[in-house]
Parts: C-alpha cells; structure tokens; sequence
C-alpha cells in the first residue's frame, strides 16, 4: 500500500485494501471466496475507470505533486546508463537542487539535466524542496554549452514550484541566469528535448525548457503561477485555488491543446508512481522517436525550426503605426 493516498482516490485504495484482505483470508484459512474477490475487482476496475480517467485539473494538480512520484534521478537511473554527475557553476558553486551529467541512451552520449526535489524532508531541505538557486541553472548552462560543443543530445526533466525567490537568490542573479540560459538555449545546434515530469512553475521551469520538443507527463502541470498564487492575486484567498486550476489551463491536455507541449505521455493507471520502470518504457519511446527525428535535421534546418515553435506560440496582430 502506498504511504500517500490523495483525497479523490481515497475509494479505490479502500476498495484495493478490501480485496487484499479477503485475499488473505482465503490464504489462510478454508473459505472459498474467489465469487466475491472476482465481483469486487470488477467493481474496483469501473471505479478506477471513473476516478482516472475523469481527473479534474486539480486532481491532477494534487498527482503532480505527489510526494512519491519519481523524479529526475528516478528516471536518470531507469533511462540512461553509464550516468557520470557534474557538479559546480564554476562561479559561486554547485546546487543540488538541479542534476546534471553526461550519460549513453540507448549506446547514445547525451547530456541529462534535471530539477531534483527530496524524497524526504531531509533531502527536501538539501536539495531546497527542488527549487534552484542561480548558481543551478549556470551549472545547467554550463553543461549545455559543453553538450553543443561535443555534439550530444540535450535531454532536461522538468520538475519545480518555481526558481528559489530568496534574497540571496536575487543578489546572484536569479533573473539574470534564468535569461541567459532561454538565450542560449534558442542557439544551440543539437536536439534539445524537455520533458515535464511534475510540476513546471514559471520562470524556473522555463530556465530549462527550450527546446525542439517538449513532453509532458499525463499527471504534470506546466504554468506561470501556481494555482495558489493566482487565487491569492485573483480573489485574495488562496482558497480558490482549485477553481484557479481550472481556469488556468495548467493541465497536460490543456497546454496540448493550445500547441505548446508536443506530445502528452500518457501515466500508469494511478500515476507514475505506481510503476517506475513501466512509466519509463513509455516516456524511453518518445524520447527515441524524438530523436531519430531531429537527428536528420541539418543544423539550421534544427535552429529555423526551434525557432518558428516558438514564434508561433499564441497569437498576436501586427499593428501599422
């Protein structure tokens, strides 16, 4: 049993707990009671039809978050082999709540970058409950730079409330070094995938996600502001913050629909959480197809294309003045 159930799944963990005893019993003792395990199976499998498949943004907001869904290193570990951890910005220091290194997919050298949270409040206090420092997205920066230098394939794993908003952020250069990285971002001439594998807040998410392609987990969400903050600026009471969701379109099949994600990567029954490794099978296949795709794209063939995604996010008139 998992060790956090969300509130609007609470009836399918209950009902799973109620099949899982009665297994037991029949175990353990002579009752048969295969008639009434197989009749609540069936009912679990249409309850689990009903709370899935139906989300609401804010249930999904609830999933992204979940403090047992993998997160970079998960991924890193699932995905890649031969993974070698880089460390340092070579200007102020390392920050652990970004992941960086070099690794093979599938015999390939790519370049893996990743916001990284804890999976416990120790962790979550080293790694600033994944919320980089600019210090993070120079190392990211910097790895980029000797990606496009080497020739390898960037591949980035998004996942974060949001860049830190400290004081001491501010004084390094926060704004500054999330900038740089969406300038230089624009110029490289690899394939750059961006996968969102939680949460994808604001300028912190951003800081790592220009690319030719990004994905977004089924469960993720991808915004400017969290669905919080805006019910505190909207209606002055963070309380709404559920209605917020759902007039944000923060959602995967949202962004989908407005042409700003790629692809939407469809989740374990349950989210990613429930399996690991078959949540990795899925997202190893669009990374793959991914790049045996931009693979084949001359170098400004690949820049004309980043581009033009970018340039025709949303819409906008031209005025004669």
């Amino acid at each position: 049993m998992m060790k956090h159930v969300l509130e609007f799944e609470k009836p399918v963990m209950e009902l799973r707990d109620k099949i899982a005893e009665l297994k037991r019993l029949t175990e353990n003792s002579e009752m048969d009671l295969s008639d009434e395990i197989q009749k609540l199976e069936k009912r679990l499998e249409k309850l689990e039809t009903d709370v899935y498949d139906r989300m609401q943004p804010w249930d999904r907001v609830q999933m992204a978050r979940h403090p047992e869904r993998p997160t970079t290193l998960d991924y890193i570990e699932n995905l890649f082999t031969d993974f070698l951890e880089l460390h340092g910005d070579r200007l102020y220091g390392d920050d652990e709540a970004i992941v960086s290194g070099i690794a093979k997919f599938n015999g390939t050298p790519v370049t893996v970058i990743g916001h990284q949270r804890g999976k416990d409040t120790k962790e979550n206090i080293r790694r600033n409950f994944g919320m980089p420092h600019p210090e993070g997205y120079r190392k990211a920066l910097r790895l980029m730079k000797q990606a496009d230098k080497f020739k390898r394939p960037i591949i980035t794993f998004i996942d974060t409330k949001g860049a830190y908003p400290g004081k001491a952020a501010e004084e390094r250069g926060q704004s500054e070094a999330i900038a740089r990285n969406l300038l230089e971002m624009g110029g490289f001439t690899v394939p750059i995938i961006c996968i969102v594998i939680g949460e994808g807040g604001s300028g912190g998410a951003l800081g790592l996600g220009i690319g030719d392609r990004i994905f977004m987990l089924e469960n993720s969400t991808y915004s400017v502001i969290s669905p919080e903050g805006a019910a505190s600026i909207l209606w002055k009471d963070a309380a709404y913050a559920q209605k917020a969701a759902e007039s944000m379109k923060i959602t995967s099949y949202d962004l989908k629909d407005l042409d700003i994600v790629d692809e939407v990567i469809p989740e374990i029954r349950g989210g990613a959480h429930r399996d690991i490794q078959a949540q990795s099978e899925e997202i190893k296949q669009v990374i793959s197809q991914a790049l045996e795709e931009l693979e084949k794209l001359s170098e400004s063939q690949l820049l004309e294309e980043r581009f033009n995604k970018y340039k025709n996010i949303g819409e906008y008139t031209h005025l004669d003045l």
